[in-house]
């Protein structure tokens, strides 16, 4: 017989609770990591000192005490150097920037921050109001716009250096106890593994049906069933638990889970089996008392997609006028490199199926079509597209082009003409699939110049990954998703990263 678990149990290291109620929420000692408290202390000075350097900056530059309406000597250093930082934490803070769900991954940190300064303009603004003073705009502006630009650049330093902490040492993560099947648990572990920076480490599995001898033999991690599941989370040392699936389906089971962790320090949170879709699509509405899971449709119309198209024909104008110069000396290049044509034009499909030819800067020698059958069997990719480490049909300084990817830049005629955006899934070749099934969703949309593919691996990735990054960006597209990709592909060009 296949031993089960019926219910959830966690207790916390002092009785804390009476039938799942806290006696005293004010008694409660939570449990929280040192590295998050270390984390949110230094968050906390970072802020404060955006906001600091941002005052002596405006005050610097301008210099003007008494346009500010702030000549009185004694009260101007300590509202500009003390108060107005210290207001910007307090602000930061009650939007939840040190709220550890927020920091380190995502944008919600950054979008909280961005928040938090409307909140800041409109307390100065109200101030300023009441006390009838006669502000300097210039100065306050540069204040406040300085203070943003300061904290958002602090903090991205500070979640890079987090970032590399967590991919180097292990340290600073969360060691997780999955709770549900095995194929649940599994495939939550599989979407949370993806990216090592987000700082979810899963330590253990906890079965609620389902267990055999067999079937824990191979998984990534301990595989339990019958154990409670307070001695796994103390045995791994795991402060939080993921319940995956349907595992808390049974009525009040995730309610009275919630319960017995209230002053533990462990948090619970929910994988539903929506693995692949996020941000604003996903909403949840109580009905009666019932916390119903919406998840709207994709938003690929209306104003900021309108936007997205602007900036894609705005951008690729200018870029390929300030790139000329570029241009004709990568011409020049490939023509001496190799006799023959300076662009490499192939036919893609576009959206909605409709196909265009792509402009490109060749980078192989101009016999590179015959050549392919005799290199078919040393093809790396398990997709669609060929693709081989080291080809030798690439001239050398092609092969700087492809590195640099500057092989890529003419396709800002494409999106110039509307064929593709700056950002989207990578475009394919039309003769080499019939985009039927999973695949075929990827055409809602423009073939980009970058998109999650090129900024997560590019080549280095499996095809199965790559159409997964491509269908999450068609599921949750979003101008900040695009304004994320394009900063990350920075960083990838640089590093060539993934580029042959």
């Amino acid at each position: 017989m296949q031993p089960t678990l019926d219910s959830f149990e966690i207790l916390p290291d002092r009785p804390l609770q009476t039938n799942g109620v806290p006696r005293s929420a004010w008694k409660r000692t939570r449990r929280t990591p040192m590295w998050h408290r270390v984390y949110v202390v230094a968050l906390v000075l970072l802020d404060f000192l955006g906001a600091l350097f941002a005052d002596l900056t405006s005050i610097t530059l301008f210099d003007n005490k008494a346009e500010s309406g702030l000549s009185t000597t004694e009260l101007f250093p300590v509202i500009a150097y003390v108060l107005l930082p210290l207001g910007w934490v307090i602000v930061l803070w009650a939007h939840g920037c040190y709220d550890r769900r927020y920091l380190g991954v995502g944008t919600d940190e950054f979008k909280r921050a961005l928040r938090a300064s409307w909140t800041v303009v409109a307390v100065v603004a109200f101030m300023a109001f009441a006390q009838k003073r006669d502000l300097s705009r210039m100065t306050v502006g540069v204040a406040l716009l300085g203070a943003l630009t300061y904290i958002l650049l602090l903090r991205y330093l500070a979640r890079s250096i987090l970032h590399l902490t967590r991919n180097k040492t292990g340290l600073a993560v969360h060691r997780m106890v999955l709770v549900g099947t095995l194929p649940e648990t599994l495939e939550v572990h599989a979407a949370i593994t993806r990216n090592p920076s987000s700082g979810l480490v899963p330590v253990a599995i906890s079965l609620t049906e389902g267990y055999t001898r067999q079937n824990g033999r191979g998984a990534p991690v301990p595989v339990y069933a019958g154990r409670e599941i307070a001695s796994l989370v103390s045995e791994h040392n795991a402060d939080t638990i993921a319940v995956c699936g349907n595992a808390g389906s049974q009525p009040g089971e995730l309610r009275r889970l919630a319960w017995q962790l209230e002053g533990t320090g462990v948090d619970l949170v929910v994988a539903p089996q929506l693995t692949d879709i996020a941000g604003p699509r996903v909403h949840i509405r109580p009905v009666e008392g019932l916390p119903l899971l919406y998840v709207e449709e994709p938003t690929l119309s209306g104003v900021g997609w309108l936007v997205k198209n602007v900036l894609d024909r705005l951008v690729a104008f200018v870029g390929l006028i300030v790139l000329l110069p570029v241009f004709l000396l990568i011409a020049i290049a490939i023509r001496l490199s190799d006799k023959g044509p300076v662009f490499f034009r192939q036919s893609r499909t576009g959206r909605e199926g409709q196909m265009f030819r792509v402009w490109k800067f060749r980078t192989m020698y101009t016999d590179a079509e015959d050549r392919l059958a005799a290199l078919d069997e040393s093809n790396e990719s398990d997709g669609m597209l060929f693709k081989i480490r080291n080809d030798p049909r690439v001239f050398p300084f092609g092969k700087f082009l492809r590195a640099s990817s500057m092989d890529e830049l003419p396709q800002l005629i494409n999106v110039l003409i509307g064929e593709m955006s700056l950002v989207g899934p990578r475009p394919l070749p039309a003769d080499d699939g019939d985009f039927l099934g999973d695949v075929r969703r990827r055409l809602l949309v423009r073939p980009g110049m970058t998109g999650l593919w090129q900024v997560s691996g590019r080549s280095d990735l499996s095809w199965d990954d790559a159409v997964r990054l491509d269908l999450y960006y068609v599921d949750n597209w979003s101008l900040v998703l695009d304004l994320h990709i394009l900063w990350r592909t920075i960083g990838v060009v640089l590093r060539s990263k993934g580029a042959y």
